[in-house]
This record gives structure tokens, sequence and C-alpha cells, in this order.
């Protein structure tokens, strides 16, 4: 009987030395002090590149994964339309220059002929002053000075309404080049081509998405951190990020941007008990300079809020 007692003594103490032995297997590990942990998807700045104008896509430069340099061409649309426009808006140009030109040398003659007018008119009003001339030449050296002035009067008005049409003539000029111009797609920035949009042959119409490009130098990454962590927060504190691609590896970020405001814990934790504690969102910029990172990778990020901790050589995700 105190044999069997003892057995199961025994076997209790083993049990519950088991169970004290696993619960130190299974006990959360902290972060050293000074360091948080979060985790989120790396993120790019996206930037669409759209059409100006419509029309045929003639060729395409576009390779998707493909870095690009600021500048470089990578849609060419059918230019035969706006060249036509062009050549158009050109020939009006010119076409109400010569016009110009010509009201410009009748307006000179008609004002050398007011002129002659004028002093025709004023030496016979002093002749009739005098008596020398009749009324009848009065009048018709009168009636030529008004012949004259209105000519002069209308060839101004016309040269001034020509003057108007080339100024707008002089616009649409500049709107066909500008059109022409942009039937060459550029690339903004120097990026890598995320998304590719059409392909030759298609008609695009203007505003239409032609491919999406993505900076891949800097990425960021967003996390969600307690409430009562984000005092000791700073722009610029420094991080390491590390992706399920590259293990092995981990990658230097700093502190980009901190939420103004506080929110629940995104949708995207899985345990509704974390879901309603309040969190700030924290804003990585990954630094990626030979563009190993990609938009959309999970990732686990550790900040170093205290200046005087040093990183531990292994980081691992606090259980």
């Amino acid at each position: 009987m105190s044999r069997g007692w003892l057995w199961g003594a025994l076997a209790v103490l083993m049990l519950a030395a088991g169970s004290y032995a696993l619960y130190r297997q299974l006990e959360p590990t902290p972060l050293p002090p000074g360091i948080l942990y979060g985790n989120g998807h790396v993120e790019g700045t996206e930037v669409r590149v759209a059409a100006e104008v419509g029309g045929q896509v003639r060729e395409s430069m576009l390779v998707e994964g493909q870095p690009v340099a600021v500048g470089a061409p990578l849609v060419r649309i059918d230019p035969a339309d706006y060249e036509i426009a062009l050549k158009q808006a050109r020939a009006d140009l010119l076409t109400l220059d010569a016009e110009a030109r010509g009201i410009g040398d009748e307006l000179a003659t008609w004002r050398h002929h007011l002129a002659s007018a004028e002093r025709d008119l004023e030496r016979y009003r002093r002749l009739g002053a005098q008596g020398s001339v009749s009324p009848q030449r009065l009048e018709e050296a009168a009636d030529r000075a008004r012949e004259a002035r209105g000519r002069v009067d209308a060839l101004e008005a016309q040269l001034q309404a020509n003057r108007a049409r080339q100024e707008a003539a002089a616009q649409r000029l500049a709107l066909a080049e500008s059109h022409l111009a942009k039937t060459v797609v550029h690339a903004p920035l120097a990026a890598t081509v995320l998304v590719k949009a059409v392909e030759p042959g298609e008609l695009v119409q203007p505003g239409q998405t032609l491919a999406v490009l993505v900076d891949l130098a800097e990425l960021e990454l967003t996390v969600y951190l307690p409430e009562v962590e984000i005092g000791r927060l700073r722009l610029g504190a420094p991080g390491r990020v590390r992706v399920d691609a590259f293990p092995e590896r981990t990658f230097d970020a700093r502190i980009k941007r901190i939420d103004q405001r506080a929110q629940f814990t995104p949708r995207e934790v899985h345990m509704p008990e974390e879901r309603v504690r309040m969190v700030f969102g924290v804003t990585l910029a990954i630094a990626n300079p030979d563009g190993v990172l990609k938009p959309g990778m999970p990732a686990d990020a550790w900040v170093r809020w205290d200046p005087d901790a040093s990183w531990p050589q292994t980081l691992w995700i606090p259980r």
C-alpha cells in the first residue's frame, strides 16, 4: 500500500517537472530592452503612367521587372494624326502672317493718302477763308479726308483682328506640338516596371493607364505598435527588416512616418483579443539598393528606440 503511494507521488512529481520544462520552453522570449518588434508587408510607391493623347500603340518598350531610367521612352503612340494637325496649324499661321503683311502694306498706303488728304483739306480751308476756293472744292477735299480716315480705321481693325487670329493660331500650333510630343510616353522617374498594361496594336484613350512603375530603391513597411510604446519612438530611429525570401539577411531601415491617430489593431491580426488593442501605424523606409525586395513580401521588423541599446547578434520574433 505504501509502495503504491510512493510510486503515485513520484509520477505526479515527474509530470509536474515535465510540465514546468514545457512551460519554460514555450514561454515567450522577450526582446532586449530598447527594441520593439512588428510585422507587415513591404510596399512601394507606385506611379501609374497614363496616356495624355489617344491613338494606336505602335511600339512598347515595357518589360515587367525591368528597370527604366528617368526620361526613357516607354510607349509610342501613332503620331500620324498629330503630325497632320501640326502641319495644318503651321499652314494657318503662315497664311495669317501673309495676310497681315498685305494689310500692313495697304494700311501704309492709306495712311499716306490720309496725310495728303488732311494737308489738302487744311490748305483749302485757309483758301476758303480768303474766298480763293469754291465751297464745292472744299467739300471734295473733306470727302477725300473722310474716305482716307475710314480706310485707315478699317485696315487697323482688320490688322488687330488678324493679330488676334494669329495668337489663336500660335496657341493651336503649340497645342499640336505638345500633342505630337506626347505620342512618346517617357518614364517620369527612375523605377522598375511593375505592370505592363498595353500591347502594340491596342487603341488607347487619354488618361488610360499604360504601365505601373515602382521605385525599388527605397521601399516602405508599415507596422502597428502598441499605443504605450509610441512615446519612445522618434523619426529617423534605426530599424532592421527581414523577409522570408532571405532569412539570413537583414535590411537597414529607419522610421519615416508615425501616424498621428491611434486605431484598433488591423483586421489582418487573427486573434480577436489582439484586435481590441489601440495601436499606431509606424512606417519604415527600407534601403533596397540591389532591388531584391519586392512589394507584397511579408516582413518582420525590429525598431531600436533606445540609442544606447545594442543590436543582438541574432534577431528573433517574440512569441
